[in-house]
């Protein structure tokens, strides 16, 4: 312990390690272990001794009565680390905590309201800019020049700091400011040599802490203070927002990663520009380098992070091409595997990663093996312009070369298929205005999405159908065969979708195109014709879908024989016409004749005869005949479970029907469970607004309503009609439907009165043509 003397005393006595007598030149080591010792003269030692903060003394960079959300639990957690010498302490008499994040996630603005809050409390706050050794000697250097301004102008920069540190283990109870530490090892020598106060470092990175002080490690905003957050700085404060948009602004904060600087950003860009929330969603990407009124221009997040992918490149250049690949990349689950082909070997493919790392631009999953990135990341990176007008942007080539390779060579290959698929698609939907095409990655699309159609999910296939037919529009031209099978593909996503406004003119155009480069009898061409009388049946268009598929059902049995699986599929489906036009007679016994047919020629458990056995068991159901439509219904649903699965959608369609045919049997007890469930798993397999699952809800729906049951009954079917406006259209015949069946369902709360029915229709079984070979020429 250092003694004091009275001003103008004569001298003191010291004893202790690191003490300091004052009286004669003082040398001070102001950084690394000693290498910079500077001499100070007696009276600059005397000045360090004597002098006193002013109360509060700070110089900190910015106010704290801006917006600050959501981060209440950080700062009471780190006054508790500071404090805490049993957790958080250095050394016996001292406390350091590093807070560390990736760049824009608060760790400034956390340690600046830590500073703030608790500035009373300590002697002095000191903020010093940290990202060099250099700048922390310059930071120390101004406290100088604010306590002892009759000395340290004539002083230069090393003398003032050294002055600093003297006066710093004079006077304890300070908290010192470390911002945007990049080598934490600059710290080592300022926390051994000021021993008596609190120490806060923030940093990019989370690695080389170890050896200096414990981490606390900064994460993202949860949601509800995200959206607070986006809105008080949108609107302004006082505003309330209304429904509409606060949902917009729940899934711009999502887009936005729930990265506060972003929300800041983006706040005050809607702020000041009138922007709405939706817009800006479509703008982001371009505007994450821009600027607004209360924006440092330095602090943009497309800023901030180019200065730290120079640091990262300057350590591992690596580690920056993966980096550029994995932004075109869903965001989560990037296996290790995905990106080795771009790395020699595996161990210089872990040491880039691990630089990535270490400055919190990826995060690794628990065993190690997926690496994931913040979406704002991938956004900001995207948008950066290729080198030339027919170049890739940055890390695409690489991307889709490594999506080339990943793709599965098994079609059974479910789990690697489900590992890969959200990374194909993510790759589809980024694809940049006028990238260059590729038929490799065409057909990478394109097994993909038949992928999805054998799993029954064709309606999910949509962005990966629409990217591979531009690659094959591109580089084979608009009529070649393969892309005419590719739109017609993408036309059948689409009716699958409940997309008809889409699906039946590219299916229209496609016939056409059909049939002047393949001409009239082509089986490309006849297929093509049969689904699109099967989208005209969807719509309702009974009147064009039936002629079409007796002609098409004609012209089939003609060039491929009556019993190929085609000509069957188009049967079927001219089976399925008829029965929606109430022509019983005519569709009852073509069922049974095309069943025996598909059992003759697929075998009895093809997914395609249980498809139309299924149909058969409808019609048996639409004609009150329940004695053979239960039976048969369970019988086929047995079987689907066995050649399918549990949770396949046609399996999950048979499962529905059967529960129909319970509710239309009046067994309740059995049809409401079943309903249930079958909703439960199209929910989880096909999402909330697939209109299998819109179906199924509704057909819930009514059987509450049928149990007497409308408390459960209105509000579903309202939500129902809802979501059918929306995915099929305010005129689709579901749509009507559901309208009807709330109207009865609402009409019913007053009188006693029984709605129309709302039993499931069959469904035409859309098949694609043959697909294109691995490499088309």
């Amino acid at each position: 312990m250092t003694d004091r003397s009275a001003p103008g005393g004569s001298g003191v006595q010291a004893s202790g390690a690191g003490s300091i007598g004052v009286g004669g030149d003082v040398g001070v080591a102001i950084t690394g272990d000693g290498a910079r010792v500077v001499m100070l003269p007696a009276e600059a030692v005397r000045w360090a001794r004597d002098v006193d903060a002013p109360p509060g003394a700070a110089n900190l960079p910015g106010s704290a009565s801006g917006v600050f959300v959501g981060r209440e639990d950080e700062l009471a957690r780190l006054r508790r680390l500071l404090t805490d010498e049993g957790e958080a302490a250095v050394t016996q008499v001292s406390a350091m905590r590093a807070i560390h994040g990736l760049g824009g996630i608060g760790k400034s603005t956390l340690a600046l309201h830590y500073a703030h809050l608790h500035r009373q409390a300590y002697t002095l706050v000191w903020w010093l800019n940290a990202a060099t050794s250099e700048q922390i000697v310059t930071g120390l250097a101004s406290l100088a020049m604010r306590l002892c301004p009759q000395w340290a102008p004539t002083a230069d920069v090393p003398e003032r700091a050294a002055w600093a540190i003297l006066w710093l283990q004079w006077h304890p109870g300070w908290l010192l400011v470390f911002d945007n530490v990049e080598h934490p090892d600059d710290l080592r020598h300022y926390l051994g040599t000021l021993p008596d106060g609190h120490h806060l470092a923030t940093s990019r990175t989370g690695t080389g802490w170890h050896a200096i002080a414990p981490t606390m490690p900064l994460g993202l905003l949860d949601a509800d203070a995200a959206v607070s957050l986006l809105c008080t700085l949108a609107l302004g404060e006082g505003q309330t927002p209304s429904p509409h948009q606060r949902e917009e602004a729940d899934a711009l904060a999502a887009e936005l990663g729930y990265l506060p600087l972003a929300l800041e950003q983006a706040g005050a860009y809607l702020f000041e520009t009138g922007t709405s929330l939706a817009d800006y969603r479509t703008l982001l990407g371009q505007v994450m380098d821009t600027a607004v009124g209360g924006i440092d221009p330095e602090r943009t997040i497309a800023r901030i992070w180019r200065h730290t992918l120079t640091a990262v490149e300057h350590r591992n250049p690596q580690a920056v091409t993966l980096l550029d690949a994995m932004a075109w990349l869903a965001p989560d689950d990037i296996p290790r595997t995905l990106l080795a082909p771009l790395s020699p070997d595996t161990r210089t493919l872990g040491e880039a990663l691990g630089v990535l790392h270490s400055y919190n631009m990826i995060s690794f999953s628990a065993d190690r093996q997926s690496v994931s990135v913040h979406r704002l990341v991938q956004a900001v990176l995207r948008h950066r312009p290729a080198a030339g007008p027919d170049e890739h942007p940055p890390g695409r080539q690489d991307t889709e070369h490594l999506i080339r390779q990943a793709v599965p060579t098994q079609d059974t290959n479910a789990p690697q298929w489900e590992r890969l698929l959200p990374h194909v698609i993510a790759l589809a939907v980024t694809t940049p205005p006028h990238s260059p095409a590729s038929i490799e990655t065409a057909y990478a699309y394109h097994a993909t999405a038949q992928y999805l159609y054998r799993e029954g999910r064709d309606a999910h296939s949509i962005p990966l159908r629409t990217a591979a037919l531009v690659h094959y529009e591109q580089v084979l031209g608009d009529t070649h065969p393969h892309t005419l099978t590719s739109r017609n593909n993408l036309a059948l996503a689409y009716s699958e979708a409940g997309d008809l406004t889409h699906a039946v003119p590219l299916l229209e155009a496609t016939v056409a195109q059909d049939v002047q480069v393949l001409g009239d009898t082509h089986p490309d061409t006849l297929q093509s014709r049969n689904n699109l009388a099967a989208a005209y049946y969807a719509a309702g268009d009974l009147d064009r879908a039936v002629p079409l598929l007796e002609a098409t059902v004609a012209q089939f049995e003609q060039v491929l024989g009556d019993t190929h699986p085609n000509t069957l599929q188009s049967r079927n489906n001219l089976a399925s016409a008829y029965e929606s036009a109430g022509d019983l007679d005519r569709a009852i016994p073509l069922y049974e004749a095309t069943l025996t047919q598909y059992e003759q020629v697929l075998g009895d458990t093809h997914p395609n005869t249980l498809h139309s056995r299924n149909n058969l068991a409808y019609a048996y159901y639409a004609a009150g005949d329940l004695d053979r439509a239960i039976p048969l219904y369970e019988a086929t649903l047995t079987q689907y479970e066995q050649v399918l699965g549990d949770t396949h959608p046609n399996t999950l369609h048979s499962r529905n029907s059967l529960a129909s045919a319970y509710e239309s049997a009046g067994d309740l007890d059995r049809a409401i469970p079943l309903y249930e469930a079958t909703l439960t798993q199209y929910e989880q397999v096909l999402g909330d607004t697939h209109p299998n699952t819109l179906h199924s809800r509704n057909n819930l729906a009514y059987a509450y309503y049928a149990a007497g049951d409308l408390d459960r009954a209105i509000p579903l079917l309202e939500a129902t009609l809802i979501q059918r406006k929306q995915v099929l259209g305010d005129t689709h015949p579901n749509t009507l439907t559901s309208r009807n069946n709330l109207a009865h369902a609402r009409k019913a709360a007053e009188t006693v009165e029984q709605p129309d029915t709302a039993n499931p229709a069959t469904t035409p079984d859309l098949q694609h043509p043959s697909a294109p070979p691995d490499q088309p020429e």
